[in-house]
């Protein structure tokens, strides 16, 4: 524990350092929220209808891009190496990251729920602690992801590329474009086991006004999917020694 405390710290100071990354995580998905917002402020309705959906995703490709990056620039430089001859364990490196960019997160899904409902608008029928915390499980959803992701990847270039195939297809069939009971049903089967469609499916349950097991039980799902990802990360973390 005490390790990966002080990955966690490690990470949290170079942070500090990079106010770009910082920008990057707290500030642009709420810029985005607020532009889509904006190109659809004359149109009734459509950002109440999309804008929940919306506030799923951005969080989410943005904590993920952030931390494959980050991770896999530790690799390149050399840092994880030198980190892997002290008693330091894979599994404390990627919690360590995992628990200073949950942090991250939690900050985030802050400034991102209040500037939706607050700034843009966003008609909540369910408490904001609800949509707060979907949000921030999304945004662990996307860390996690992040991590395992950067296992498999060389490069930075390689870890962007994981997008289209790891992040796309959940934009499609998560419920953005259309409603999952509407799609075909090899597709809606298909976006059952995406954990961004379950993630979608909670925030529009809790702006919706929805109650109990309809919030909870798709919350708990993105969870268990970004807790398997961070149990895979650490088994598939290779390091750079030839």
């Amino acid at each position: 524990m005490m390790r990966t405390l002080a990955t966690a710290g490690r990470v949290l100071q170079q942070l500090r350092h990079d106010p770009r990354s910082i920008a990057l995580m707290l500030v642009a998905p709420s810029l985005l929220v607020g532009l889509f917002a904006w190109l659809f402020a004359d149109q009734d309705g459509v950002f109440d209808r999309f804008g929940g959906a919306i506030l799923a995703l951005f969080p989410f490709i943005v904590m993920f891009l952030i931390t494959s990056i980050t991770t896999l620039r530790e690799r390149r430089s050399g840092t994880l190496e030198r980190l892997m001859t002290t008693p330091l364990g894979k599994a404390d490196f990627i919690l360590g990251y995992a628990l200073a960019f949950g942090l991250m997160a939690v900050l985030q899904a802050v400034i991102t729920v209040a500037f939706s409902v607050y700034v843009c608008g966003l008609n909540v029928d369910g408490p904001l602690w609800q949509l707060g915390l979907v949000a921030v499980v999304n945004a662990v959803l996307g860390t996690a992801l992040g991590l395992l992701a950067s296992a498999f990847a060389s490069t930075e270039f390689q870890a962007v590329q994981f997008m289209p195939l790891l992040v796309f297809p959940q934009i499609i069939l998560g419920g953005l474009f259309m409603p999952r009971d509407e799609m075909p049903d090899v597709l809606y089967a298909i976006s059952d086991w995406l954990p961004l469609s379950h993630a979608i499916d909670a925030i529009q349950a809790v702006t919706a006004g929805d109650e109990g097991w309809d919030v909870g039980a798709p919350v708990l799902i993105v969870a268990a999917f970004a807790a398997a990802f961070l149990v895979l990360a650490p088994l598939t973390l290779r390091r750079r020694t030839p």
